[in-house]
């Protein structure tokens, strides 16, 4: 098969969107097929990318980055590739260019719904007055876009939910986007490697570790966390919140941390390789969240993966992820949270049976289960889509 994939962002670039497109590209490849993505230009892209066609960008909002919408002279080379599907992964620039080949060369058209865009409104308008309109101008686009494609996919039931609120009308199929579980193997604990990241982030050996991976942007919620363990970090030396990844909200949070009497314990790493993110998971031996954002939360998943239980604010996004009592807690409030991250911390029982649930909760979540689901679902649209046509 000879499959299109358009996203606007794709790796090096470090996001869910970004992972997912490149996990499954690489997969589908394994599988014999042949894959192509259609992205935009990003810096720090390396020359010999296989089969990856970057069109003219320049910087968005929340460090994303907007394509050009048409491209005559890819339109030439696509048109030559004879695909056999199309499946895009953005609603906005590179979307757009991929459902206008669609349309344009009658190719089957699937779309993977990825971000509630409503949630990340405060990037554009600075002005709460006018959210409202903005959140619904998100909606719109997006259950215009679903309404015009093929087919759907989401990774979870929330956010199936959240699109049929939305009026969209297109047919939905959940499929939870994989990970590779063994890039994230807790084999990795004891390694030079992690001895020497915590020496250099100055975290001593009897030092505990609540760890976040991820945006540090005002919609991942940081800040409730940084509240919330105020009184903790002050009554436990010996715990450290480390946070890996960066954003616009970071100097403001460094800010608070400091207000709260916590930056000695609150250690912001800043971003790193996704090829080198697995290592970073085993500093932690728990690891928070209270983004209420996610449309899956793969950063739960990879932790997991890792063994590390997951103490997260709940969210519809967790349901069949996060077990309470097995592989972590989901928690409501502050003294809640706190009580869970304490229970795992100072108990060596406790802490090892969530690590175990962990690592057994995550076998579905594994890239090749993920990408020959999508297999699974372009043969069905390829024979839906060949009966329609002859049909006419």
């Amino acid at each position: 098969m000879k499959i299109g994939l358009f996203s606007d962002t794709f790796y090096p670039q470090v996001n869910g969107v970004a992972n997912s497109v490149l996990i499954l590209k690489e997969n589908l490849e394994m599988f014999g097929h042949e894959v192509y993505v259609f992205t935009t230009t990003d810096p720090k892209a390396g020359d010999n990318e296989k089969n990856v066609y970057r069109m003219p960008s320049i910087p968005f909002a929340s460090a994303r980055r907007l394509g050009m919408f048409y491209h005559p002279r890819l339109v030439r080379f696509i048109k030559a590739l004879d695909l056999d599907i199309i499946h895009t992964h953005t609603e906005f620039s590179l979307g757009i260019f991929g459902r206008a080949i669609a349309r344009k060369f009658n190719i089957p058209l699937l779309h993977t719904y990825h971000t509630i865009y409503e949630d990340y409104t405060h990037y554009i308008v600075k002005f709460r007055m006018l959210d409202f309109i903005a959140k619904n101008t998100a909606r719109k686009i997006s259950a215009n876009f679903c309404n015009s494609v093929d087919r759907v996919i989401v990774p979870t039931e929330k956010v199936r939910d959240l699109l049929l609120d939305y009026n969209v009308e297109q047919s939905i199929s959940i499929i939870p986007t994989g990970i590779e579980l063994e890039k994230f193997s807790e084999n990795n604990k004891k390694s030079a490697t992690v001895q020497k990241l915590r020496a250099d982030l100055e975290i001593e050996e009897k030092d505990k570790v609540l760890l976040y991976i991820g945006r540090i942007s005002e919609e991942k919620n940081i800040a409730e966390l940084l509240l919330s363990l105020k009184s903790y970090l002050t009554s436990n030396a010996d715990v450290k919140f480390v946070l890996i990844g960066d954003g616009p909200e970071r100097s403001n949070l460094e800010v608070l941390a400091n207000q709260l009497g916590i930056d000695k314990q609150t250690i912001f790493v800043g971003e790193r390789p996704w090829d080198d993110i697995g290592i970073y998971y085993q500093l932690g031996d728990v690891f928070i969240s209270a983004s209420q954002s996610e449309t899956q939360g793969l950063t739960y998943i990879e932790a997991l993966a890792s063994a590390l239980p997951v103490v997260a604010k709940a969210d519809r996004c967790l349901d069949g992820v996060l077990q309470n009592d097995v592989n972590g807690y989901a928690f409501y409030e502050a003294d809640d949270f706190l009580q869970f991250i304490d229970s795992i911390l100072y108990s060596k029982s406790n802490k090892e049976r969530l690590s175990l649930g962990a690592i057994q909760s995550v076998e579905r979540f594994s890239a090749t289960y993920f990408a020959k689901a999508i297999e699974n679902m372009y043969d069905v649209l390829l024979v839906e889509y060949n009966k329609m046509y002859n049909a006419s």
